[in-house]
């Protein structure tokens, strides 16, 4: 006969006792795993928080800005524009424009011949300030800044062809939202004004992008709002830009014709 004795049955106390044991015991565990469910969380959105204020604070194009020394085409203003025409003329048309730009487009087309007219007969001189602003819109390309580098190396040998290949840019101006012209086409484009060979050559080394991309910068800081932007002796023009006549009347009653 075994001398193990039968454990005594616990009372019913005893049970609800070990009872509230438990039951405290799953609420500590549940209340650490909500703690530590809510810290992770509170991880999760600092991350993704700091992922949107990166989307939305860095720059739309993080290689857009040209590696290089800052070189400026001969001649140009200090306020970062080609100048084409005679220093005495006693009108200065100041413009402001981006290749990509249509309403610049437009402005060229109804003004450009009137422009070139008082740059040749001494009336106005030209103040052109190539913008690159809307490099996003050429799928990648960066148009607008190889179109403006481009200009300044034509304005930096030859300030006469660089007024007639600026022309062209516009009268071949591609549409906003597309590749935009080659670089093979623009120096086609720069031949056909003058340029030579030697200096369509040197499209490629980029010269003067850091320096189109500080030309853009300091339009913005002087309040330009949008292009085109068109002053007349440092006062707003405020004609219609779009139709021949008013730009060239505004320019004859400053030089006091």
């Amino acid at each position: 006969m075994s001398n193990q004795k039968t454990p005594p049955t616990p009372s019913r106390g005893t049970r609800r006792e070990e009872l509230r044991r438990q039951q405290e015991a799953a609420s500590a565990r549940a209340g650490r795993l909500a703690r530590a469910t809510w810290i992770v969380g509170l991880a999760v959105i600092a991350v993704m928080a700091g992922i949107m204020v990166w989307a939305f604070t860095r720059p739309a194009d993080p290689g857009a800005a040209a590696p290089g020394a800052l070189v400026a085409p001969a001649g140009a203003t200090d306020a970062g524009a080609v100048v084409v025409g005679q220093e005495s003329a006693p009108v200065t048309v100041t413009i402001y424009a981006d290749f990509m730009c249509p309403y610049c487009g437009q402005f060229e087309r109804a003004n450009g011949g009137d422009l070139a007219a008082a740059v040749s007969a001494g009336t106005a001189k030209l103040e052109l300030h190539a913008m690159s602003f809307l490099d996003n819109a050429s799928s990648g390309t960066r148009y607008s800044t190889r179109a403006a580098n481009a200009f300044a190396t034509v304005a930096n040998a030859d300030p006469a062809a660089a007024m007639a290949f600026y022309r062209l840019l516009f009268e071949q101006q591609p549409a906003e939202n597309t590749p935009g012209l080659t670089d093979a086409q623009l120096t086609d484009l720069a031949r056909q004004a003058g340029a030579t060979e030697a200096v369509t050559a040197s499209f490629a080394e980029g010269t003067y992008q850091p320096w189109i991309a500080q030309v853009t910068q300091k339009a913005w800081d002087s309040g330009v709002k949008g292009t085109p932007t068109v002053l007349i002796n440092g006062q707003t023009f405020t004609g219609d830009p779009y139709t021949a006549g008013p730009l060239a009347a505004a320019i004859a009653q400053a030089a006091g014709a």
